[in-house]
């Protein structure tokens, strides 16, 4: 089966490697000429122009774009839509807001083209291991590609199902990365304490060893956390500043919008947001009321 790509970034790029190994060709196109000669190296197509990825692509046209979300998704979809037939499929497999993705497979579909949204997971390791897709959309596009979505998931029948409607995968992927905060901050926080255990002069890596085989804890972040731990077990040279994706702030707005309390996943948010404040100006006002109502010491540069 033939699949375009638009996005040939790291995780576009082993999309396009696993499906090779699965037997589709990918007919992929990058504002990096590197990344398009690197997929035309593998044995997949490369292109310049979405002009070329149209032409390209034969009989029904499925097009996955991997692009960051928001604008970029529009504009990508409002140069494809003139190069379609109708049945043609566009696929998001991006972190998309599912309300733009509610409104964008209204908008195509009212045009005669098929929208299917995919959330997707499994980032640098999909290759090796398969990705995680929740899909969103109507059940004949979804049907059409599903040799696609059985090549790229862990196996044909694990790690990946058609969830619901158009946005209802992309509504998946946000919840799943809202959870992927809370456990990363727990994790985090119970390493710390036990850093800080002096007396008992505790080998992390050991222990996220152990806990890795029988412990209600594991996982496969933890398996990530523990090859970390080993190759730097005091994180020499990292600084502490957390990046989000957004998809954690949006599973806060929608906990609200429902009246869900989630303070685990908020907290977590929160968390990431404070790690990039250099000279805390929360903590040092803190401080500051302490020795003010209590005399309490406080700290100068």
């Amino acid at each position: 089966m033939q699949l375009g790509l638009i996005g040939l970034g790291k995780m576009g790029g082993n999309m396009a490697e696993r499906l090779r190994f699965g037997g589709h060709q990918v007919v992929g196109f990058d504002f990096n000429a590197e990344a398009v000669a690197k997929l035309s190296a593998t044995g997949n197509v490369g292109v310049s122009t979405l002009e070329d990825l149209a032409k390209k692509l034969t009989g029904r046209k499925a097009i996955w774009i991997m692009v960051p979300q928001g604008k970029p998704v529009d504009d990508t979809i409002a140069k494809l839509e003139p190069l379609l037939n109708p049945g043609d499929i566009l696929i998001d497999g991006g972190n998309s807001n599912y309300k733009d993705t509610m409104r964008r497979h209204q908008e195509v579909t009212a045009k005669g083209f098929q929208f299917v949204d995919v959330g997707t997971s499994g980032g640098v390791w999909g290759l090796k291991e398969g990705y995680s897709m929740m899909i969103g959309g109507d059940k004949e596009p979804v049907e059409y590609l599903r040799p696609i979505f059985e090549t790229l998931a862990p196996a044909a029948d694990k790690g990946w199902g058609h969830v619901g409607p158009g946005g209802s995968g992309h509504f998946v992927k946000m919840i799943h990365n809202g959870i992927e905060y809370g456990m990363m901050q727990a994790y985090a926080e119970g390493f710390t304490i036990m850093e800080k255990k002096a007396e008992f002069g505790l080998d992390l890596p050991q222990i996220s060893q152990i806990w890795r085989y029988g412990s209600v804890v594991r996982s496969w972040l933890l398996d990530l956390t523990a090859d970390a731990l080993c190759r730097n077990p005091t994180l020499e040279g990292l600084e502490a500043f957390v990046e989000d994706s957004g998809e954690g702030r949006w599973t806060v707005m929608e906990a609200i919008d429902l009246n869900v309390s989630a303070p685990v996943i908020t907290e977590s948010l929160m968390r990431r947001i404070r790690s990039r404040e250099e000279n805390n100006f929360t903590d040092r006002m803190l401080a500051i009321m302490r020795n003010e109502f209590g005399g309490h010491a406080v700290k100068k540069d």
